[in-house]
């Protein structure tokens, strides 16, 4: 399974940044120790997600410092899933990693990460274990990703999140899928290639003040569902038919008073017979696509 890598090759890190000044020289500091132990080229690239606790200007005096330092900002805050694909958007590398900045996503496992694409695997996502969240929170992610996985319309690694590398060629995948509802987990393993998993502890926030609210990430979680699953649409289907047999129903029971009993109410059939009936065509009508595969430049179809 062994690819050719390149020798001299450009890892980039891809980090959103929201109200993380506490964290931003730790973080540098703990990555460059990682990398260093690799021998490679590197480059970070900071996404700014609209921070306004001297964040930006802790990450401009950083670019200034090291030109392997690069900052995206962004005019307000649009949230963690576009920060990471405009991370993307600016990364060079033969390899991208994608990590948190709230020093959550341990550094100590890039080397293995590297190890493991440089044997020929273009996808290697963690496996987060131990995670250091409150019970009710390490339920709901343990039931989320084991419902997403249940009904998804393909295998998703169960508690696999952002942390991760992907060779060159699956970020340029990403790239190109005009989803403006992204959920970056699951485009990555849609994406499809070679991919393996590694585990890796999940850690502590710096400051145990969770950026994402409670609504974001119910937010992100409908998104994952409705975009990767047609369970959503199959509940659709279902109505379409409970409609149909409404109509089916009223009409048998007009014809038949109409025509043996003489006991049919005139004007309540018809209103109700054709709310049903285009009630049904128009959830029928929500009919998904079937899944197409990506034809990319070099032929290799995913």
């Amino acid at each position: 399974m062994n690819n050719q890598r390149p020798k001299n090759f450009l890892v980039s890190f891809v980090l959103p940044v929201f109200n993380e000044a506490n964290a931003i020289s730790v973080l540098v500091e703990r990555i460059r120790s990682a990398i260093t132990t690799v021998g490679c080229r590197h480059e970070m690239v900071f996404v700014n997600d609209g921070s306004s606790d001297g964040s930006a200007e802790q990450l401009d005096a950083l670019a200034k410092e090291d030109t392997r330092v690069r900052v995206v900002h962004f005019s307000r805050n649009f949230g963690h899933q576009p920060a990471v694909q405009a991370g993307l958007e600016h990364a060079y590398g033969d390899a991208v990693i994608v990590m948190d900045s709230d020093l959550q996503d341990d550094p100590h496992s890039i080397p293995q990460m590297i190890e493991e694409w440089q044997k020929g695997f273009d996808v290697v996502f963690a496996v987060r274990v131990k995670r250091k969240e409150g019970l009710l929170k390490r339920t709901l992610f343990y039931s989320f990703y084991r419902l997403l996985n249940a009904v998804s319309s393909m295998p998703i690694p169960s508690d696999a999140g952002n942390f991760g590398l992907i060779d060159k060629q699956v970020a340029q995948t990403i790239r190109s899928i005009p989803d403006a509802d992204r959920y970056f987990s699951g485009l990555r393993n849609w994406a499809g290639f070679r991919q393996a998993g590694i585990t890796v502890e999940r850690l502590a926030r710096h400051d145990d003040k969770p950026r994402v609210s409670w609504y974001q990430l119910f937010q992100l979680a409908k998104s994952a569902l409705f975009s990767f699953s047609r369970a959503p649409l199959t509940l659709f289907y279902g109505i379409s038919l409970l409609s149909l047999a409404v109509c089916a129903a009223c009409f048998g029971f007009t014809i038949y008073h109409k025509t043996m009993t003489g006991l049919a109410i005139p004007g309540w059939s018809s209103n109700l017979l054709i709310a049903s009936f285009f009630g049904a065509l128009n959830a029928l009508g929500i009919q998904p696509l079937p899944e197409q595969g990506l034809l990319l430049t070099t032929g290799r179809s995913v």
